[in-house]
C-alpha cells in the first residue's frame, strides 16, 4: 500500500510477539543523519517497547547506506544476532548515482539475509526529495524505523518458531 494511504507506525491490524528473547544489531548509516538518527530513535524505541532489553540492542555506525550491506555481513559473520536491522536514507539527485546506490542495497540486504539464514532487514528510505524523508522518518507517514523494528521482531520470532 503507497505510504500516502499508509502510517508507517500503524501496527494496530498486527499482533507483534515479545522482542525479549532476542538479540538486534542495528546498522546506521552516517549519511543524512538527520533521517537516519530519527529512523535509529523509532526503531530502538520500537524494540524496547516490545520488550527488548536495552543490552540486547547492538548500534554500529557505517559512513552510507552502500555500505549497510557490509556492516550486516560483518555483524552476522563476528556477532550473534536474531535479526539485523539496516537504517539508512538515499535521497534522489541530479545522477543516476541514486538508483545504483537503491539496487545495490537492496540486493546486498537481502543477500546477506539469505547467505546467513537470519532476518537482515531493510530499513532504507529512498525518496525523492528531503521532506519526503522527513514525513517518513517520524513526521506525518510515521516512521520506517518502527516499521523495520516490528519487522525484525516478527521474522526473528518466525524463525525461533520455524527452528523448534
Amino acid at each position: 500500500m503507497a505510504t500516502l494511504l499508509k502510517n508507517l507506525s500503524d501496527f494496530s491490524q498486527t499482533e507483534i510477539p515479545s522482542a525479549a528473547p532476542y538479540k538486534f544489531g542495528i546498522v546506521v548509516a552516517e549519511w543524512n543523519a538527520e533521517i537516519t538518527n530519527a529512523l535509529y530513535q523509532g526503531a530502538y524505541n520500537s524494540l524496547i517497547a516490545n520488550g527488548a532489553s536495552a543490552e540486547n540492542i547492538e548500534t554500529y555506525p557505517v559512513p552510507g547506506s552502500f555500505e549497510l550491506t557490509a556492516g550486516a555481513e560483518l555483524l552476522l559473520k563476528y556477532k550473534n544476532f536474531d535479526a539485523i536491522i539496516c537504517l539508512g536514507c538515499v535521497i534522489q539527485g541530479e545522477t543516476r548515482h541514486f538508483d545504483f546506490i537503491c539496487d545495490a542495497v537492496a540486493n546486498g540486504v537481502s543477500n546477506v539475509s539469505i547467505k546467513h539464514s537470519k532476518p537482515v532487514i531493510f530499513g532504507v528510505l529512498t525518496t525523492d526529495n528531503q521532506q519526503q524523508a522527513l514525513d517518513r522518518a517520524g513526521g506525518k507517514h510515521g516512521n520506517k524505523g518502527d516499521e523495520a523494528a516490528i519487522t525484525a521482531i516478527k521474522m526473528a520470532d518466525l524463525a525461533k518458531t520455524l527452528q523448534g
